[in-house]
């Protein structure tokens, strides 16, 4: 007769595994003898290997049981199935390595290759990875949330690198990220900004994915919140203007 300890060495095992196959009723638990511990038999020595085993192997423990007392073709049968599953298992893994190994081109992960192009162009241009890294959210938002509009975005974005003048303000404010948000230069940087958009006429209807992005510009700089916070109370007063003179 064997004590726990004794048992789990047999089987290459730790005692806590023992105690944890009695927990989920895989290994039957022996009384205490007179001297007050449990003594094994061979044949648990014999089941504990079996059960280690099947373990080893991949075989889930809530599927060890039935596989013990099992007839040949059915422990052949229960097998065949779990090595089709673990095949299965294997195929996702795989797949997700695969995933994973193209983390290291960033966006390309997630975003088509056309705003890939354009995240390239802009570090081309001086624009800095905190502001890339806003656009890449952006993007990977409209995809989520509306990605018919990523087409129409796209062009409209790249024509607007295109333009000086909105070239020269969007680098201005992606300078201005560490300024103290009462720095003069801000004040006329909001002034250049809300002129741009009373001329360029901007939509003020937000999409959903939008909303989410100016809010995170805006956690994303002290400086950035106030223009975001000024250009809008600017245009709110502004469509309240319209709208008294219809």
């Amino acid at each position: 007769m064997l004590t726990i300890g004794q048992l789990a060495a047999t089987a290459g095992v730790t005692v806590r595994t023992v105690r944890h196959y009695h927990h989920v009723g895989l290994l039957p638990e022996p009384d205490r003898d007179a001297s007050g511990y449990r003594r094994y038999s061979a044949q648990a020595a014999v089941d504990l290997i079996r059960i280690r085993t099947l373990a080893d192997a991949g075989v889930p423990l809530a599927r060890i049981d039935a596989l013990l007392h099992a007839r040949p073709a059915e422990f052949a049968a229960a097998i065949t199935e779990i090595d089709a599953d673990l095949r299965h298992k294997i195929d996702q893994l795989t797949e997700n390595r695969l995933r994973i190994a193209e983390l290291a081109g960033g966006e390309r992960l997630v975003l088509p290759p056309g705003v890939v192009a354009l995240l390239d162009r802009m570090r081309d241009l001086g624009v800095s990875e905190q502001r890339i890294r806003l656009e890449r959210d952006a993007w990977i938002l409209m995809r989520a949330l509306d990605p018919h509009l990523v087409p129409q975005r796209l062009r409209e974005k790249n024509a607007a690198f295109d333009d000086p003048e909105t070239l020269r303000l969007y680098l201005a404010c992606d300078r201005s990220v560490d300024w103290d948000p009462r720095d003069p230069r801000l004040d006329r940087l909001i002034d250049e900004l809300d002129a741009w958009e009373s001329e360029h006429e901007r939509d003020g209807g937000q999409p959903g994915y939008l909303k989410l992005v100016v809010s995170r510009i805006s956690e994303a700089s002290p400086a950035w919140q106030r223009v975001v916070e000024t250009l809008t109370h600017r245009a709110r007063l502004r469509a309240g203007r319209d709208s008294a003179g219809e």
